[in-house]
């Protein structure tokens, strides 16, 4: 199916504020179901699961999958949870602001046909996940960035907002007066939310938004919105994400290399270690850092692994949300 028969079979539907916990609407396309007998049947029940203990965000998206949603939908509503909470300052509005006191986002998305689409270095704009979204279904190009992919953001019905909240001034000023830059492992300086589903039909979709690392130079892109790199997914195989040190994740395209290596055979978790292993084994620097990965094969298992202890993931599934916290390289 081509990009044009795909945006035929959209349908645009609203978004509650029950869905999506204090996020203003975005102009969300939910895409339309197959007809059952054009899929191929599966098992598992809907799996939705993401990088670190963000619940709400697991739950928001498992709640989706429960009620027949797509798993593109899905991960959508789940990291769009994150987008709007105040309280994250690694991703969407009150993230931590580059080293010029700027809140710049990225993010992306991988359907499950394959299509992705991805933006990076906005400004002004929250759910840059469903702006994604946006330039994979409505664009002939795969990543928007900076003020091109800002205005596009408003010709396409989203709403500009300060991203730099009061409490992320404050903290950037006490920044200032040291400029010291140095990531701190396991602290919400570097993180990202990154989620995978499969959905009732059997089809696996994933989205990954960020706001990069703290007090980053002007222009930085990490990991986040390069498929391949912060997610990847293949529909027949499964699905990985990424979080941590995004220059790290892209140096071995560390998302790719599991979904291959599951291709292969691997388990999730025993591809996500090799993943890990290949960083910390070409970094001998690996101690001051920290690279995690989460993936999900076809058939719903599930794996993740770290280079230092700290780090969970959610896991939401036949109503029951759960933190499994993640095994590590250096304990």
């Amino acid at each position: 199916m081509d990009r044009r028969q795909f945006l035929s079979i959209a349908f645009l539907s609203s978004i509650t504020s029950s869905t999506l916990v204090g996020a203003a609407p975005f102009g969300l396309h939910i895409q339309k179901k197959k007809n059952s007998m054009e899929r191929k049947s599966n098992n598992v029940t809907p799996i939705a699961i993401c990088t670190w203990a963000f619940s709400n965000a697991s739950k928001q998206a498992g709640e989706a999958l429960e009620r027949n949603a797509a798993a593109l939908d899905a991960v959508i509503i789940g990291v769009a949870v994150e987008e709007a909470n105040l309280k994250n300052t690694t991703v969407g509005k009150g993230g931590t602001p580059d080293r010029e006191g700027n809140v710049t986002l990225d993010a992306c998305v991988m359907a499950p046909n394959g299509d992705c689409g991805a933006v990076a270095c906005v400004e002004n704009i929250t759910h840059v996940a469903a702006l994604a979204r946006k330039v994979m279904e409505n664009t002939p190009h795969f990543m928007l960035a900076g003020k091109g992919a800002e205005e596009f953001a408003y010709a396409n019905g989203f709403k500009k907002e300060n991203l730099l909240t009061e409490t992320a001034t404050q903290q950037w000023k006490e920044w200032l007066k040291t400029s010291e830059y140095k990531p701190i492992i396991n602290i919400e300086n570097h993180d990202t939310i990154g989620m995978l589903a499969i959905d009732a039909q059997g089809d696996i979709a994933g989205a990954c938004s960020t706001s990069g690392l703290s007090y980053k130079m002007k222009g930085r892109v990490g990991d986040s919105p390069i498929i391949g790199s912060g997610l990847f997914l293949d529909n027949d195989v499964g699905g990985a994400v990424g979080t941590g040190m995004g220059e790290e994740i892209l140096k071995t395209v560390g998302s790719f290399l599991i979904v291959e290596l599951m291709r292969q055979g691997y388990s999730p978790q025993k591809a996500c270690e090799e993943a890990v292993h290949r960083v910390v084994t070409k970094n001998p620097d690996h101690t001051n850092f920290q690279v995690a990965y989460i993936a999900m094969n076809k058939a719903g298992e599930i794996g993740s692994y770290c280079i230092h202890s700290g780090f969970a993931m959610m896991k939401y599934q036949d109503g029951k949300n759960e933190t499994i916290t993640s095994p590590s390289f250096l304990k």
